[in-house]
């Protein structure tokens, strides 16, 4: 799965949100100043050839859909992420995260009972 720039991660929490849209759609979302509709346009073309929009024709306008679930997107970074920063190690990540202090001691216990019953089934 190919990474999302800030822009491109912001258009597709819209179609996350709100479903099909059409381009015209996308700037009714935005404050003043409003981006130039060939912006939005332009992004949602690169959005589709990254795969992660689909489109339907109506005529000559064209209506965007997700193609990629906000869920997958999720997953998808989460594992760029650990490859990139953890050398693969999902537990690199809970080792930093301890260190960090970002997570505590009953989180921790929370996570393995989390883990142990998911590995019951």
């Amino acid at each position: 799965m190919k990474s999302l720039t800030a822009k491109e991660e912001e258009i597709m929490n819209y179609f996350w949100q709100k479903g099909p849209l059409f381009v015209k759609e996308l700037l009714d979302f935005y404050d003043e100043p409003k981006p130039h509709f060939n912006t939005l346009s332009t992004i949602v073309r690169g959005l589709e050839e990254k795969g992660y929009l689909s489109h339907k024709a109506y005529g000559k306008t064209y209506q965007y859909f997700a193609a990629v679930s906000e869920e997958e997107f999720r997953r998808g970074t989460l594992k760029q992420v650990v490859r990139k920063y953890f050398n693969s190690s999902y537990l690199g990540v809970v080792s930093s995260l301890i260190e960090e202090e970002d997570i505590s001691l009953n989180e921790l216990k929370e996570l393995i009972e989390k883990v142990e019953r998911g590995t019951e089934k």
